[in-house]
């Protein structure tokens, strides 16, 4: 209605002229249809596009449910107290390896799924994953994580106690991941091979949405666990351990290429893409058809 309005607002009124009658060039000139055309079009991908976002949103919810549970899954974590002469060994070994980083020499630091859920349990800077991840196996080229992650839910209408105008009720994805240790920019990541659900089955979708995951994205900015990262080269699966390598001269490659990181961001890309298409495509028939119309209406005269 607002674009017919603004239509109208632009048509030429006759009560506003003079009563000579203006020249046929100079009216085809000043047409407004062409543009009250394109202003509809633009709208109309608008509203595409908004239907489209709104539905596969809904769509991915509908989804996450059939493989998440409304309540988490308790993940336990190693116990310290019989454990104390096992966490003075992991330090000291872990202080060393951060020293070495920093020399001439090569520098390797292999950890068992043990020291990794010790070093989670004991250390400050991994509280954020702990009660959501433990891992349960190293082999195979693999790791094997039991994890109770919170997901955000169907969209709904916030309550009034909530901030916003929509909100969404949480899910939590509990069941195990099978990744491979990676690194990316100077980063520890985790790709993803599948995730394992009790009596559900995972979306491909999901998991290469998911992967790679950034375990360790949060501590890019720690002042210890930062230039820790930055300084390995290598890091792999080997006789059942996590192996963390510097090699000197090595230059680290990232194994992950750029498209996996921004597969969702390629099929956003495309999808604003198309709708580009559809609306320049409009508008050149618009533009097309005016000149046309315009030269038809000069050969008259």
């Amino acid at each position: 209605m607002s674009a017919a309005v603004f239509c109208l607002l632009l048509m030429p009124d006759p009560f506003f002229h003079s009563a000579r009658p203006m020249p046929p060039s100079d009216a085809g000139n000043h047409s407004p249809l062409a543009g009250c055309a394109i202003l509809i079009a633009a709208l109309v991908v608008m509203v595409f596009l908004i239907v489209i976002s709104t539905a596969s949103l809904f769509r991915q919810s509908s989804e996450i449910i059939k493989f998440t549970a409304e309540q988490p899954v308790p993940i336990p974590l190693a116990p310290l107290e019989a454990q104390q002469t096992e966490l003075a060994g992991l330090t000291a070994r872990l202080a060393t390896f951060r020293q070495q980083l920093d020399g001439k020499q090569r520098a390797t630091l292999a950890l068992t799924a043990g020291e990794l859920n010790l070093a989670i349990a004991a250390y400050e800077p991994f509280k954020d994953l702990r009660g959501t991840l433990r891992v349960t196996g190293i082999g195979d080229g693999a790791m094997r994580l039991a994890i109770s992650f919170r997901l955000n839910g169907k969209p709904r209408l916030a309550h009034p106690d909530e901030r916003g105008w929509i909100a969404a009720d949480p899910r939590f994805l509990n069941g195990t991941l099978v990744s491979r240790p990676a690194l990316l920019n100077h980063e520890l990541v985790l790709t993803l091979d599948t995730i394992e659900v009790s009596g559900a089955m995972v979306p491909r979708e999901f998991i290469e949405q998911m992967s790679p995951y950034r375990i360790t994205e949060r501590y890019l900015s720690d002042k210890m666990l930062g230039p820790a990262m930055a300084g390995l080269t290598r890091v792999g699966i080997a006789d059942g351990k996590l192996v963390l390598e510097r090699v000197p001269g090595e230059t680290p490659a990232d194994v992950i290429g750029k498209e996996q990181v921004d597969s969702a961001g390629h099929r956003l890309f495309t999808t604003l893409g198309i709708a580009a298409c559809v609306f320049l495509a409009c508008a050149g028939i618009v533009a097309f058809s005016a000149r046309r119309a315009k030269r038809r209406r000069s050969a008259g005269v």
